[in-house]
């Protein structure tokens, strides 16, 4: 990534270049994965959106090319749900070295009954912790091999008010949705966290950061047919919540920032400057429970017992 002056001040809109760099977007065809990706095709690097499905991936690469000119784009089909495939998605990639992978994708739901990926894990769980803990490991190489990669994580305001159950990880006793759902994402960022302390222990010039969108709605979101397709109601209802939160652009922001700034430092935590719900891209506190040593080492033994795998970088 080319370098930039520590004294500007960091432009949302004036991203540095990053000719040559090679990011992976997980969930690139939707929701705040599409803007993180649509924001980086603009520095000149290659952008690889992670998708489960090729129709949307091709439909958020049409948009992305619709608006800005001379996008480099692949597609990489990628289900986190489905731990045996990610081996085969990272050979398919191609590629010599990655500069940085975004974990962002992820599923949300909103009430019962729980699902289940197809290894047996709780869907959310599996999906959005436990897919991007193998993924980590099938990519190390690659990251490994760039000058100076990043592993960002996409957290959420909802782990705030959550803590891990590591006694009962899968939710099988009292499976309420948004708790799972908070929890899982909780597990996400104290991965990220755990993953930079062993990073730095190996020598490792990778950097682990996690990142957060902050309240990010689709009613504020700008159209991006046939990705997003914001109609004039949703608009209008959406611009109360305008005061507090923000939309899925905006949200992108803190992401695109850890990806790039070559300020960021590993281990930080990035999300909008206005209480963490909207605003451009600051660095925040980590909060005790994201950090905690003792509840990470614990996550990480039982992760690697779940997937079989286990996320390791050697120092060059």
């Amino acid at each position: 990534m080319s370098s930039m002056s520590r004294t500007r001040p960091w432009d949302v809109r004036r991203l540095p270049r990053a000719d040559g760099s090679t990011f992976l977007i997980t969930g690139g065809n939707a929701g705040i994965g599409y803007f993180v990706a649509e924001q980086l095709a603009g520095t000149g690097a290659t952008v690889v959106l992670g998708s489960r499905d090729p129709a949307k991936a091709e439909a958020a690469m049409g948009s992305i090319r619709s608006r800005v000119r001379g996008a480099r784009l692949r597609r990489l089909r990628l289900d986190l749900a489905d731990l045996a495939s990610l081996r085969t998605s990272v050979d398919s990639l191609e590629t010599e070295c990655l500069d940085a992978v975004v974990c962002n994708a992820g599923v949300a739901l909103d009430e019962p009954p729980r699902r289940w990926t197809g290894d047996g894990n709780e869907l959310m769980f599996g999906t959005n912790h436990l897919g991007h803990f193998a993924l980590t490991r099938w990519l190390a190489p690659l990251l490994s091999a760039a000058p100076a990669a990043r592993v960002v994580t996409v957290g959420s305001f909802a782990a705030r008010s959550e803590r891990l159950d590591l006694d009962d990880p899968q939710s099988g006793r009292d499976y309420r949705p948004k708790r799972a759902y908070g929890r899982s994402k909780l597990a996400q960022m104290t991965f990220g966290f755990e993953l930079d302390r062993r990073l730095r222990a190996a020598g490792s010039p990778v950097l682990s950061v996690v990142a957060h969108p902050g309240g990010a709605l689709d009613s504020l979101t700008p159209s991006r047919p046939p990705v997003h397709v914001r109609g004039t109601g949703e608009r209008l209802r959406g611009l109360p919540a305008g005061l507090l939160v923000q939309g899925k652009e905006a949200g992108a922001w803190p992401v695109v920032r850890a990806v790039l700034d070559p300020g960021v430092g590993g281990g930080q935590l990035w999300g909008p400057t206005v209480f963490g719900l909207r605003g451009e891209p600051r660095l925040e506190p980590v909060r005790d429970h994201f950090a905690d040593a003792r509840v990470a080492a614990r996550l990480w033994d039982l992760s690697r017992d779940l997937t079989g795998v286990e996320p390791s970088f050697e120092p060059r």
